[in-house]
């Protein structure tokens, strides 16, 4: 099959020749490629998209020939999730519960704590009546023993291959998402079972857990002075042995029991002697429990990298293990000295980290434990739900297979019968057809809105995606599945292929009069017989030509919507074309904002007469602009005005600047702390105002000149101040400005003030020294000076992705380390820079930068706020130095999250941080930011416990991801 460029060539090489108004039916069927042959099933080995009479490749293969009756349906036989014939039941992993999974099998698989789990009374009386299960509530365990009850009983009963405990693990409070340690889920466990099972009356039940699990050994420390030897005895359910550096479990069990020498300073104070002798100490196996947990310590902690480390050592054990050599009698024999018999079956491996051994008995092992009626009928239950689900899903998988075969003989009787040949025929579009051959998804109503050009035609340009069927084929679909428009032989659009031929025809003469331009552009203009032309237009004028072109072929390349619904919004496509034709506009680059031409000669060239004949006729519409044509007289007269204002500012700018230098300078300022002496009066302005005004003196080029003073930003809406005296000394002496009584004067004369803001200070009494007195006009409002604080203290506490600063102390030094890139906040940045990028036209509400003079009037309280958080921002902002490290938090985030991140940042583990902020430790991993006084820009004292000891160096070691916490938070702790 040719390319489908070749074929779109081939489709239109006769509109080379043809003119417009000389275009035949014939001509159009050419265009729509209805000659083309329809391909061959076996020699075309993929559909062929230019071709719509290919019928091949579009997902008919899986419909021809035998099917297997499985590929109707997605459904599994439920009797695959049936438990076999004498096999056990498996447990579902919930995500990372596999160990949770491995201990209850383990547990199950131990008859005695099986049947004494199932003597445990149950407490869920309100779903029985009498001695049945009420049918219509869902069984709840209440207690972690019900749970084991629920959860035995359907493993030793149900008919499903496996069961969720789901249940089980809720209960408990675990993460299923999260792997955890399983012995130490061992331990925490069967601690919780035996202090449950403590409650029972009955002693088979109270006591199982000792009775099946625990041991007892003793720690022996024997005197080298006297021989006397010293006994603690205590009790295990586990015994833990260090796997480094051996290969054997005999050899674990061996270390564990060997001899400990206490010499030097860790020598042993012997009470026989009283004094500190020499001694050896080890460990004495005194009894043995019915079950015997060995964990193999595979998993290390290094507190220098937060992290829990595993050792991937071989260890070999045996399936039988003589424990008789490490067991002390009470009259020795010489098994005691004798090595431990192998026993058959030895297995080894590098992953076992729990090892389970039940004790060998002469007695014959009862193997039969009944379920309790109560719990058989809740697993009867199950079982029959198990079995309706069975039935539903059989029946399920039979409706797909029949609706499968229909589909098959369908699609068999129709594909037979889609090519067109010479009868009449209609268009579908590609896609329904795939979708109709696609067993996946069920069949939508066709849709051939996508495919329509402007006359609501097929498109020419949609031929590639659409197919012709024969009209008998298109009855059957039409019929069955709906939709439409439907593309008979009077839907091939003659106003399109005529266009198209047209276009074609333009493009073709475009080249050669590309190649015209190009050299008439190489010549010197002479005389006044030029036009102007923007250079930009020059450099892309044949793509804006054919673009031009492409939009009068009926949006080339551009769809009416979406297949199968979904149709694009024919007011938003105008619009969108309407844009793009302003954009693309020729020779309007040169345009002014009046409409006339640019004053700029840098943007336009002369070109010559014949040069712009030549782009004419392409650009019919643009504007013309002859060489004698004179620039926008008002766009002169604006530069020229512009001109005068630079001056003007620079003007302003230089007799502000000599008016008043020390305001400029920031030099000889007042403080309200320490009054100068001989004055009475100081002044107050915003502070927001001077930096504005000198930010006009620096850049006066570059700026509006400051035209008043606003100082209605610092007073109430009653007109009140909103400052104190005391605070003005300290917090918010950053948010005023104070002025002498002479600047005032200058002030006055260069600005419009819109409120007189001053401080006097008077002597009060007749005795000396007298009592000094500083008196504000106007006066402090009290009310509102409140509620100010109130909001202040209100957006300290609810922000959010706010920044604070993290110091890292070793010995109460700070630690200079480099920042984490991506969590820096830069602060080099000055405020004067960051002014100056507001966008034009945006204004500050307590000043008027325009050049009218007229006064503002009394700013809103809301105004107030917003100008008050706006100043806060600025005053409290912390000025980060090399070696912090800037967080983004919230205020309602937790302590606990915080260290998370502070983890991320300096590799600290949570446990290992202790932090502080004003000398106030930062403790309860539960308490939010906000209430723990952590504001934005904050600082906080990061001092990190450090490790007491270093882990000798491992091999074959593989680190386990994050610092865990455990079991904490879960009901294994009692929480």
């Amino acid at each position: 099959m040719a390319p489908r460029l070749q074929l779109e060539k081939a489709a239109w090489r006769w509109a080379e020749t043809v003119r417009p108004e000389e275009v035949s039916q014939e001509h159009i069927e050419t265009a729509y490629r209805i000659w083309l042959e329809p391909c061959i099933r076996g020699v075309c080995r993929r559909n062929c998209k230019g071709n719509p009479n290919c019928l091949v490749g579009i997902g008919e293969h899986i419909w021809l020939g035998e099917i297997d009756e499985n590929s109707f349906h997605n459904i599994d036989d439920p009797n695959c999730e049936r438990r076999k014939k004498n096999s056990f039941v498996g447990l579902t992993n919930l995500g990372a519960t596999c160990y949770v999974n491995t201990f209850l099998q383990v547990w199950f698989l131990n008859l005695e704590l099986r049947q004494a789990l199932y003597l445990c009374p149950s407490t869920c009386n309100d779903y029985v009546m009498g001695d049945r299960i009420q049918e219509e509530k869902d069984y709840e365990p209440q207690t972690i023993c019900e749970h084991l009850q629920y959860l035995f009983a359907l493993l030793q009963n149900s008919n499903r291959r496996y069961i969720d405990p789901s249940g089980f693990v809720k209960a408990l409070g675990l993460d299923t998402g999260q792997q955890q340690d399983a012995q130490e889920f061992s331990k925490l466990f069967m601690s919780l079972l035996e202090d449950t099972l403590s409650k029972q009356k009955n002693p088979d039940v109270r006591n199982i857990v000792q009775q099946q699990f625990c041991g007892e050994y003793a720690y022996v420390t024997v005197c080298n002075q006297c021989g006397r030897e010293s006994k603690l005895l205590s009790k295990f359910y586990e015994l833990e042995l260090n796997i480094q550096g051996h290969k054997q479990l005999t050899d674990c069990i061996s270390e564990f029991l060997k001899e400990e020498k206490l010499e030097g300073d860790n020598r042993y104070f012997c009470e026989n002697c009283q004094s500190k002798q020499n001694a050896t100490r080890k460990i004495r196996l005194l009894s043995l429990p019915c079950t015997l947990n060995l964990q193999l310590m595979r998993f290390v902690f290094d507190r220098q990298t937060g992290h829990k480390k595993k050792l991937n050592t071989y260890i070999g054990f045996s399936e039988i293990l003589d424990m008789e050599p490490y067991v002390e009698h009470k009259e020795p024999s010489k098994s005691q000295t004798r090595k431990p018999k192998c026993g058959k079956g030895t297995h080894c491996s590098r992953n076992a980290y729990m090892l389970v051994y039940r004790l060998q008995t002469q007695e014959k092992p009862n193997t039969i434990v009944q379920v309790p009626a109560f719990l058989q009928e809740l697993v009867d239950r199950d079982n029959s739900k198990f079995e309706e689900w069975c039935i539903e899903m059989a029946e399920m998988r039979k409706q797909s297979v029949d609706k499968g075969k229909a589909k098959h003989e369908e699609v068999k009787e129709l594909y037979q019968r889609l090519p067109a040949g010479a009868e009449p025929y209609e268009f579908v579009s590609l896609e329904w057809l795939q979708k109709w051959l696609d067993e996946s998804t069920p069949t939508k109503p066709i849709d051939n809105h996508a495919c329509l050009c402007s006359h609501d035609k097929l498109h020419p340009d949609k031929i590639s995606i659409m197919k012709r069927i024969s009209e008998y084929a298109a009855d059957i679909f039409y019929s069955r599945y709906g939709g439409g428009p439907r593309l008979t032989v009077k839907a091939l659009c003659k106003e399109c292929v005529v266009e198209r031929c047209r276009v074609l025809r333009l493009k073709n003469q475009l080249n050669e009069d590309y190649k015209t331009v190009n050299n008439l552009l190489k010549a010197t203009v002479k005389g006044s017989d030029g036009f102007w032309v923007g250079k930009s237009s020059l450099r892309s004028w044949r793509q804006l030509a054919l673009e031009q072109l492409d939009e009068q072929d009926g949006d080339v390349d551009q769809s009416n919507g979406k297949m199968n619904g979904n149709t694009l919004n024919k007011d938003e496509s105008k619009e969108e074309r309407k844009e793009e034709e302003e954009e693309l506009n020729f020779n309007e680059d040169i345009l002014c904002p009046h409409g006339e031409l640019c004053i700029s000669e840098n943007e336009r060239r002369l070109v010559s007469k014949e040069a712009w004949s030549k782009l004419q006729q392409y650009f019919p519409k643009a504007p013309e602009f002859p060489s004698y044509r004179e620039c926008c007289s008002q766009c002169k007269i604006l530069e020229r005005e512009g001109e005068e204002n630079e001056a003007l500012h620079k003007m302003i700018a230089n007799e502000q600047k000599t008016s008043l230098p020390n305001l400029f300078q920031d030099k000889n300022r007042p403080c309200l702390s320490n009054w100068p002496e001989g004055t009475e009066v100081l002044y107050i302005v915003s502070q927001f105002f001077v930096e504005e005004w000198r930010k006009f003196v620096r850049k006066p080029t570059r700026c509006s000149p400051v035209s008043s003073v606003g100082n209605s930003a610092l007073l109430c809406p009653h007109g009140g101040l909103m400052f104190t005296f005391a605070s003005m000394t300290k917090e918010d002496s950053k948010l005023i400005a104070l002025i002498w009584p002479s600047e005032w004067q200058m002030i006055q004369k260069l600005f419009v003030v819109d409120h007189v803001i001053k401080i006097t200070r008077t002597e009060v009494g007749d005795v000396s020294p007298s009592e000094t007195q500083y008196i504000s006009e106007p006066k402090l409002c009290p009310e509102c000076r409140e509620g100010l604080l109130c909001q202040q203290q209100r957006d300290l506490r609810e922000y959010t992705q706010a920044t604070i600063y993290v110091h890292k102390v070793v010995d109460n030094k700070k630690v200079m380390k480099d920042s984490v890139p991506e969590l820096n906040v830069s602060s080099s940045e000055t405020e004067e820079d960051k002014e100056e990028a507001k966008p034009d036209g945006e204004k500050d509400p307590d000043f008027n930068q325009s050049n009218g003079g007229t006064k503002r009037q009394k700013i809103t309280h809301q105004n107030y706020v917003a100008y008050q958080k706006q100043v806060i921002r600025r005053s409290m902002r912390h000025r980060k130095v090399r070696g912090e490290k800037a967080l983004l938090v919230s205020a309602n985030q937790t302590l606990k999250e915080l260290k998370i991140q502070i983890m991320h940042a300096f590799s600290v583990a949570p446990f290992d941080q202790n932090l502080s902020i004003d000398g106030k430790i930062l403790s309860d991993d539960c308490a939010t930011l906000g209430t723990l006084g952590v504001i934005p820009e904050s600082v906080i004292l990061l001092k990190a416990d450090e490790p007491i000891a270093d882990y000798a160096a491992m091999d074959d070691v593989m680190q386990v991801c994050m610092p865990e916490e455990g079991f904490k938070g879960t009901g294994l702790l009692g929480h």
